[in-house]
């Protein structure tokens, strides 16, 4: 990890969960979330033109991990498998410099101990935008997390949630779970925000 080695940044791409396992191939996978593709690649390019830090966040589990368990088990992303690898389109980006990947074995990132200390070693770092899936899950959970992070610890931020560029699997079925999702982030003072 080169988390120690890092310059100081004081603004943040975060992708979260765009990995095979949910946009290929898997048992919680939907083709669908690959549509938001597209747009991330703008919201990469404009975050390397910035000067931004990305942040790539990678649901990796281990074969026992609890979570399969309580979400009935689905067994996705295993350290090692393909399904915990970044998209073909994105993982170009994986190693280029102000880039960083994290894995995580929950539903939150801010839960990840890498992305934890990421975030004690980047003291400046105030301004977030965060992209990814899944929308009612891994996004809203990460958010808000973030947003008690920096509130805990007295840092001023901005917390952009970008619409066109979040996604989650069986959308329409899950409609009302988006929304609820969509409506604690508002009330949390987190920003949704999409493209004009």
């Amino acid at each position: 990890m080169k988390i120690n080695n890092l310059k100081m940044y004081d603004k943040c791409l975060i992708v979260v969960d765009m990995v095979n396992g949910f946009v290929r191939e898997g048992v919680l996978h939907d083709k669908k979330i690959g549509n938001t593709i597209n747009r991330q690649i703008e919201l990469i390019k404009d975050a390397k033109k910035e000067g931004k830090l990305i942040v790539f966040i990678k649901d990796t589990h281990t074969n026992d991990s609890v979570e399969f368990e309580r979400f009935g088990n689905t067994k996705h992303c295993v350290r090692g498998d393909n399904e915990a690898e970044l998209v073909d389109e994105l993982k170009i980006y994986e190693e280029q410099e102000d880039t960083i990947s994290i894995e995580k074995n929950s539903t939150s990132f801010m839960e990840a101990p890498y992305f934890r200390k990421l975030m004690e070693k980047q003291p400046n770092m105030n301004e977030f935008d965060i992209v990814g899936c899944c929308t009612d899950i891994c996004v809203v959970n990460g958010a808000i997390a973030l947003a008690n992070y920096l509130d805990q610890n007295n840092r001023k931020h901005i917390i952009r949630v970008h619409e066109d560029a979040i996604a989650t699997y069986a959308e329409d079925e899950r409609k009302d779970y988006v929304d609820a999702a969509k409506l604690l982030m508002k009330q949390q003072g987190i920003q949704l925000v999409k493209k004009q």
